[in-house]
């Protein structure tokens, strides 16, 4: 969202942090090869930022982007502009960049004997720039060549190299094209004083468009009443009422206060003045309708009628509303505010150039940051299911696609995640540094196309996320689980035997084996460490008499030929489907390296040792979470209780003679039990740390706490190389 506004809203706001941290030490490249009056290896613009628009305009729309026609063979389609920060004289930067860093070379040498060095500005470009940088820099635009364009590769884009004969537009190319207004997250708060009231612009002005956020409604109205209803701004024949009512009153007003006032005034008037002969007092009063809009209870809200009738109502001010449903009314109604200069109601439609009929702009770009930063959850809901119907509820509007509305929300909240359309979300993906030469990189991930048109899978993912309202989109890593029981017991593992891994966002999504691999085409897209635990699946084949033979669930054995069922271990990773080929699986071949720079690591159920205290040690492959769980921690299920199945649970291990013997009369009792009530008890255990999560459970979570953590390493050297 800061792009967007530097390069559509504010192009004069741009500072050094602005510019990738990475292409800092090419800058300073530049500045020492300057100060050794060398060539630099590097461009010093190719370090400053840039960015690409692309429009779809039909060919009848032409007559609005006849200057950006890039050949006369275009026919409809696409239209590229380039926004690229240039630099307005290199030689002139260069000249004074080497006087004063030449000045600045002088005071060292002048205190190179005293103890304590002092730094003098500026010891490198980079430091010259950071003061100065507007001076040398503006934002220059270019048009691009369709044939030329390249589509994104996995999210990373390949911008076209512009021709050396490249001329720029000069005049802003989105004028009269689109109009752009934008509400900021920082409302009030530090960058406050950029959010100038822009108020008297003449609508379609491509400036900042960014008001200073009003969380009164007084205010709002105050400001709309200015822009759009004001009878004394362009007065027209609706007016004529209105403005005999102000001089009427006016005038009675004047007299009453000239009889008021008429004892003093005759004091002063007999006072006189050296050089003024006889001066005399008089009151001319001015009254503005929205006057009476400039105090705390001049809008108020209707909260009772006792009478029944509306003779008597009792209100209160807003201020003694919500503070949440005060922001959400005031963003409300700057959403309307917009609309409505864009469509020139009222005032707006008479306050244009007059010696020329001003257009409407075919496009309307509006940005909402971060909408979350002052909506409590149900009101953030509220708001981006209206937003966009607000916007275009307008009777030139509507459905009608002359003008075109696009409604830009940047947001870390899942509630607003939850309300818009699967195909309206677009995933900022985070891509670690690979070098201390480079920065983390992010790119965007589109949503709408990662199933493909009409899929099965694709109304089940969505479906799921809607019904679970989950926070997918926002976490540094997912935990797929296949029952409730590790739905409610793995972050209680996290919590005291991962603590690192606890410090990070982890989102855990209990979707069930039959499931889980419909999410694949997701996990890629979005690139998140994944961490799978699924359930063995063990199945034999079946013979019966008479009857085809098919495969059934089945105790899981070693070299008995059977095979999972779960589409995880047979579709996704590790693509096997025979028992013996899974449980003799190396620990290294869990995890399944993506060239797509993330990971997926599938644990599920491997043979295990069980030693029952003077009854010797037997090597067991669990069936379920429930059954591994107890074989790692029998002797503490003896200390567990609460419900019903926990009391059962002691009794069979209690009475175990042997691991095969445990396994068998688990399987039976845990077939019908309330699994999700037993993993409740574990959890109120009086020592938290007493229930250790099973092998493969535990292997899964330390792969998953080192793969969540070489990310946050990646991103380290390039925070040190700044």
């Amino acid at each position: 969202m800061v792009a967007l506004r530097y390069f559509l809203l504010a192009p004069n706001k741009l500072s050094l942090r602005d510019i990738t941290i990475a292409n800092w030490v090419g800058i300073d490249a530049v500045g020492s090869a300057w100060e050794a009056e060398e060539d630099a290896t590097s461009s010093l613009a190719d370090q400053l930022p840039s960015m690409d628009v692309w429009l779809d305009v039909p060919v009848q729309e032409i007559q609005h982007v006849v200057h950006l026609i890039p050949t006369l063979g275009w026919r409809g389609g696409a239209l590229g502009v380039r926004l690229a920060y240039t630099l307005i004289d290199q030689d002139k930067l260069k000249a004074d960049y080497l006087r004063e860093h030449a000045a600045a070379g002088l005071i060292v040498k002048a205190q190179s004997g005293t103890s304590d060095a002092i730094k003098v500005w500026p010891s490198c470009l980079t430091e010259f720039l950071e003061r100065r940088l507007n001076a040398y820099v503006s934002l220059q635009t270019y048009t691009l060549d369709p044939a030329a364009r390249v589509a994104p590769v996995k999210g990373l884009a390949t911008p076209q190299p512009l021709p050396p004969t490249a001329v720029a537009l000069g005049a802003n190319p989105f004028k009269g094209l689109i109009k752009i207004d934008e509400i900021a997250a920082q409302r009030d708060f530090a960058d406050a004083g950029e959010r100038v009231d822009r108020s008297t612009e003449r609508a379609g002005e491509h400036q900042q468009n960014s008001r200073r956020f009003k969380r009164r409604l007084s205010d709002q109205l105050r400001s709309y009443y200015d822009r759009h209803i004001d009878p004394t701004r362009t007065p027209s024949p609706e007016d004529y009422d209105a403005l005999g009512a102000i001089q009427s009153a006016e005038k009675n007003f004047d007299k009453r206060l000239k009889h008021g006032f008429s004892a003093a005034f005759k004091e002063l008037e007999d006072l006189g003045y050296p050089g003024i002969a006889n001066p005399k007092l008089k009151i001319s009063t001015m009254l503005k309708a929205t006057d009476g809009l400039k105090h705390g209870s001049a809008v108020q809200y209707q909260v009772g009628d006792p009478s029944g009738d509306g003779t008597k109502t009792l209100q209160l001010p807003e201020d003694y509303s919500g503070l949440g449903y005060q922001n959400l009314i005031a963003m409300i109604f700057m959403l309307m505010s917009y609309r409505d200069e864009w469509m020139r109601v009222g005032k707006a439609s008479l306050e244009g150039d007059l010696t020329r009929e001003e257009k409407i702009e075919p496009l309307h770009l509006v940005i909402v940051e971060e909408p979350e930063a002052h909506l409590h959850a149900q009101v953030q809901q509220v708001f981006i299911k209206k937003a966009y119907g607000l916007l275009r509820k307008h009777s030139d509007l509507g459905a009608n696609t002359t003008f075109s509305t696009q409604l830009v929300v940047s947001t870390h909240s899942s509630h607003v995640a939850h309300e818009a359309d699967f195909s309206s979300l677009r995933y900022f993906r985070r891509r670690p540094a690979v070098s201390l030469a480079e920065t983390a990189t992010t790119t965007v991930a589109n949503l709408s196309y990662v199933f493909g048109e009409g899929d099965a899978t694709q109304r089940f993912v969505k479906r799921y996320l809607k019904a679970t309202h989950c926070d997918l989109f926002f976490a540094d890593g997912i935990i797929f689980v296949e029952g409730q029981a590790e739905r409610i017991l793995i972050p209680h593992f996290i919590r005291h035997h991962f603590e690192s891994l606890a410090r990070r966002y982890v989102t855990i999504l209990d979707i069930g084996g039959a499931h889980t691999h419909k999410f694949k085409a997701l996990v890629d897209e979005l690139g998140l460490a994944t961490l799978i635990i699924a359930d063995l699946d063990a199945c034999a084949l079946s013979q019966t008499p008479g009857k085809p033979s098919r495969w059934k669930s089945a105790k899981p054995t070693i070299g008995a030929k059977q095979r999972t069922t779960n589409p995880v271990l047979k579709d996704w990773h590790p693509q096997m489907e025979e028992i013996d080929s899974l449980c003799s699986l190396n620990s290294d071949e869990h995890s399944l390296p993506n060239a797509d720079g993330y990971e997926l690591y599938v644990a599920y159920q491997k043979p295990t040792t069980v030693t029952l205290p003077g009854k010797g040690s037997d090597t067991v492959i669990p069936r379920t979470f429930e059954d591994a769980l107890i074989f790692e921690n029998h002797e503490v299920t003896k200390k567990i209780t609460g419900s019903a199945v926990a009391e059962k649970i002691k009794n069979v291990v209690a009475a175990a003679e042997t691991g095969e013997n445990l396994a068998d009369e688990l399987h039976e009792l845990l077939k019908s039990a309330e699994k999700a009530a037993f993993a409740i008890d574990c959890l109120m255990i009086n020592d938290a740390k007493a229930i250790k999560p099973p092998a493969y459970v535990a292997d899964g979570l330390k792969w998953f706490e080192a793969a969540i953590g070489r990310d946050l390493i990646e991103s380290d050297p390039v925070a040190a190389a700044a």
